[in-house]
């Protein structure tokens, strides 16, 4: 970027660029590639131009695109440059397809923000009426609302319902809603108000009649033959005088123990000048609502775009229901008793994990939530193969079989990774390794679900005498387990070939017929139990050392818990832990990383997995190994705190008074978190928003505060949990579906074509998007940064649930 002296507004002129290098006027922001597509998963709605309209992030993906409505996996450009001109109010940035570059031009002109593409040479032929500018419209922001096209009026649909059309091939084409020269959406609304004129022709699409993450897109075609300046657009984002945002009141929406630390997190526009005190309400049995407790609003400055206050009501301790009261504002009820978090994980263990579970059908009264899906597991990946969603085979297959032959087996345990239906390992024994401590260190017992692994059947709130924890450790240890009698190692994962059937929406049973791909046979021959329709998953086996180690450290875990309720799995499983440990201790590592899949740092896993056998096992090669790995370990001692201390009551005390200094290091990183946000706990900021971080961050210090409590305080762990819970950036809802008052109601799981939730389930939390603006959208599920449910959190959730519980037990 250039420039860094901001000029002052000119006359006539509304935008203008601020110190973060994004337009602004009064309620109103226009970023331009401050953010860019997701180069792992392609197009996720949080690039080009975008238009952040009193509060609300309503517009994206202004650029250059080769398809009326882009879908996730169509080509996005490569991005190349950006220059700021400050003293001149001008953005320009620079970017590439294979066969063409282009320059995207800002600049204000009056109220209006002009938008121009500029090519040095004209398309090529092969691209004319395709390539086109296009800037997409949130759905759920105009839904119920109108546009005026040139003088045509028309409805923003609720649900799309055409016009398509179909090509020569075959292929759906998408038609537009209306065209012309000028449009006005949402003609009727202030605050959703946006004008678009240009001499070039525009064109409204509905972007949902190809896949249901699509937004209304807005479209300019490049003309053929020209070159220069090809597309201008004068955009005029509407503008409500004096407009402040609302100030957010955040709290945790389970409410709070009477002895604990309570404090309301207010959050405020940056011009809001602030109160300087808030009170606490109580509401009786009437409704009435009694003044208890006022107090001062203790600023704590300014963190991203927004500025926070602090109101601390610990004081008040009397059970009850209460307000904060601040200024006009009301909060919804804030509930304290002693017994708030008792159960706030039961939806966590008795519906989303269970809907989650592969290979069974799983129901749920009148209603069933997937049949017993993907029974063909699986085939062969090919070699050198380069696969979506993170997935990869080297150029060997590292198992007995070819590439395409059925490996059998792997057809049992395991849980759909996401909102997709993949099997990740990684995710699979991290679950694992969570639910096992989770169960040893609560003393967990829950019976609500059924569980009949036998006949593939799980039906909730239908008890079966069995503890649902173990049953779901005995999941998850099933699908590790066939990995390793299968091909004699931990693979990276299963998933499906085509993009076609990963975007699939609803019941998985429908993605494949069940049957095992036979190519000898016709595209609908059925032979059973093989048939000749290619829709069986894929298994990439490439062996990679930390995904070895990573696994064999769930199998011995698992082999705890499973001696309960299935002695011989139990003792397989301990029995390929150990195996994996000494092959792996005598040899070079195997290193095939490729994204997320294949396995975490290598010290990292193979401290799981050493710790997990030495708890399971107590032998000294184990403590041995740790002490001659610490070294390292110490480096990164606030990654492997909940690997290495479920191990520290199996370590010599010499090793454990190392360990405590260590961690009183680490507790003063911890404290210095209240100087970076208002909330006290790791933000972090890339493509996937931070509650996963956030959690491990609790349950770590939650560890620390065990082993050590004249060193780590419990504070911190409150601070974690009653962030997912509502006392968090952006808003104060729940990130657990069904939990708490106000709570997640539309996410991104298996469900989210429906616009609903998954009870229990918890979606990423807040992503920030740069330069300062933290969103999470509760109108609009797709945005999987920020919405989709994965099982890895859901366990981690189960274990900080009830090291809370087990916290305020002792106030």
């Amino acid at each position: 970027m250039t420039g860094c002296n901001f000029s002052e507004k000119k006359d006539g002129e509304t935008l203008m660029l601020n110190e973060s290098a994004y337009y602004e006027t009064e309620g109103v922001n226009v970023l331009v590639f401050s953010n860019w597509y997701n180069g792992y998963f392609s197009d996720s709605k949080m690039s080009g131009i975008e238009v952040i309209h009193h509060g609300q992030r309503t517009v994206t993906n202004g650029d250059v695109r080769l398809n009326h409505t882009p879908e996730q996996w169509d080509p996005i450009p490569k991005f190349i440059k950006k220059e700021v001109d400050s003293v001149n109010n001008i953005v320009d940035a620079w970017l590439e397809y294979p066969e063409f570059n282009y320059r995207i031009h800002t600049q204000p002109q009056g109220d209006f923000l002009l938008i121009s593409v500029h090519l040095d040479e004209p398309l090529p032929r092969e691209l004319e009426g395709k390539a086109g500018f296009n800037l997409e419209f949130l759905p759920a922001a105009y839904f119920e609302k109108t546009y005026l096209m040139d003088e045509k009026t028309g409805i923003f649909p609720l649900y799309p319902s055409g016009p398509t059309s179909v090509d020569k091939a075959g292929n759906t084409i998408p038609m537009p809603l209306a065209v012309g020269h000028r449009i006005v959406l949402a003609p009727e609304d202030d605050f959703h108000r946006i004008t678009v004129e240009s001499e070039q022709e525009l064109l409204l699409f509905d972007g949902r009649n190809k896949a249901q993450n699509g937004w209304f897109v807005l479209r300019s075609l490049i003309p053929a033959g020209k070159q220069g300046k090809v597309i201008e657009w004068r955009l005029k984002v509407s503008i409500v005088e004096g407009w402040l945002r609302e100030p957010v009141i955040s709290f945790s929406q389970v409410g709070y123990h009477p002895s604990q630390k309570k404090q309301a997190v207010i959050e405020l526009d940056r011009r809001d000048k602030g109160l300087s005190r808030a009170a606490l309400l109580k509401i009786d049995e009437h409704g009435n609502r009694k003044t208890i407790f006022e107090g001062p609003v203790k600023m704590w400055g300014q963190y991203k775009r927004y500025q926070y206050g602090i109101f601390d009501f610990s004081d008040v301790s009397e059970p009850g229901l209460y307000v904060v009261k601040y200024g006009d504002l009301q909060s919804r009820v804030i509930r304290v008793d002693k017994d708030v978090y008792e159960g706030v994980w039961h939806p966590t263990l008795d519906i989303y994990m269970p809907v989650q579970m592969d290979h069974v059908m799983v129901n749920e009264a009148y209603r069933v939530w997937h049949g017993a899906s993907h029974l063909d597991d699986a085939l062969q990946a090919p070699v050198n193969h380069e696969h979506f969603d993170l997935y990869a085979q080297g150029p060997t297959t590292d198992s007995p079989y070819r590439p395409g032959e059925h490996i059998p087996g792997l057809n049992i345990g395991g849980w759909y990774d996401a909102g997709d239906y993949d099997i990740r390992t990684q995710s699979q024994y991290h679950t694992v390794l969570r639910l096992v401590h989770a169960w040893e260190d609560f003393d967990l017992f829950r019976d609500e679900t059924l569980v009949d692994q036998e006949n593939r059947f799980v039906d909730l709130h239908h008890p079966d005498g069995k503890n649902d924890i173990l049953q779901q450790i005995e999941h998850g240890a099933l699908a590790l387990i066939a990995q390793h009698r299968a091909v004699g190692h931990a693979i990276p994962g299963i998933i499906v070939p085509y993009i076609s059937q990963y975007t699939h929406l609803g019941d998985a049973l429908t993605m494949t017929d069940n049957l095992i791909y036979d190519p000898s046979l016709d595209s609908l021959e059925i032979r059973y139990p093989y048939s000749g329709t290619f829709d069986d998953r894929w298994a990439f086996t490439s062996k990679s050392t930390p995904l070895n180690y990573g696994s064999a450290s769930a199998l011995a875990a698992a082999s705890r818990a499973l001696k309960e309720i299935n002695p011989e799995l139990a003792k397989e499983c301990l029995e390929t832990a150990i195996r994996v440990w000494n092959d792996e201790q005598g040899k070079e590592p195997d290193i095939f990383y490729v994204g997320n899949t294949t396995g975490g740092p290598l010290l990292l896993e193979e401290v799981r997995a050493t710790s997990e056998l030495l708890i399971t096992t107590g032998e000294e090669k184990y403590a041995g190994r740790i002490r001659e790995l610490w070294p390292d370990i110490s480096q990164q001692f606030g990654y492997l705190i909940t690997s290495l201390f479920p191990a520290l009551p199996y370590m010599d005390e010499d090793f454990v008074n190392q360990v405590k200094e260590r961690a009183r290091q680490y507790a003063e990183t911890v404290d210095s978190l209240k100087h970076l946000n208002p909330f006290g706990v790791p933000i972090t900021e890339g493509g996937w928003a931070g509650n996963g971080t956030v959690i491990e961050n609790g349950i770590a210090n939650y560890m620390l505060y065990r082993a050590f409590p004249d060193v780590m305080d419990k504070e911190s762990v409150f601070r974690a949990f009653n962030y997912i819970l509502g006392c968090h950036p952006g808003s104060n809802i729940s990130f657990v579906s069904g939990v708490g008052l106000h709570s997640k109601k539309v996410a991104y799981g298996m469900n989210r074509a429906d616009f609903s939730f998954i009870a229990g389930g918890i979606v990423p939390g807040v992503l920030m998007l740069k330069p300062d603006y933290p969103e999470n959208k509760e109108d609009w599920p797709f945005l999987w940064g920020e919405n989709e449910y994965v099982i890895t959190v859901a366990g981690s959730f189960i274990y900080l649930a009830n090291a809370i519980q087990s916290l305020v037990e002792e106030l």
